[in-house]
């Protein structure tokens, strides 16, 4: 199997939210990594929110639709990365530092956030 090409990102959560559901611009970075221009990378623990995210009752998601944009749309996009913690780097959000570090662990370019 040949080396995965692409730029090396890392999405927060409104962003996969809003490119999955919402397209416009957001929806640009669908077409990016399934042409394989981008190379998103996650870690559990951001893989895990953006499950806990896609269930949230105002998006009226069945669960065969979480399914699809879980199993479909994200995991086979993107590279699973481990994550050493490291220095709080969001004061205003700490929950926003696992991108930090999934980017740092990963060698990721950029952070992609709204």
């Amino acid at each position: 199997m040949g080396k995965v090409k692409g730029i090396k990102v890392v999405l927060d959560t409104n962003v996969i939210v809003s490119a999955l559901l919402f397209g416009g611009v957001p929806g640009e970075l669908v077409r990016a990594w399934k042409a394989r221009k981008i190379r998103p990378l996650a870690s559990r623990e951001i893989v895990n929110e953006y499950l806990r995210v896609l269930t949230y009752p105002k998006f009226h998601l069945s669960k065969h639709e979480i399914e699809y944009l879980f199993y479909k749309e994200i995991l086979p996009w993107f590279s699973i990365v481990e994550v050493e913690q490291g220095p709080a780097f969001v004061c205003a959000d700490p929950a926003d530092d696992m991108f930090i570090w999934c980017a740092v662990s990963g060698k990721a370019k950029t952070v992609i956030s709204g």
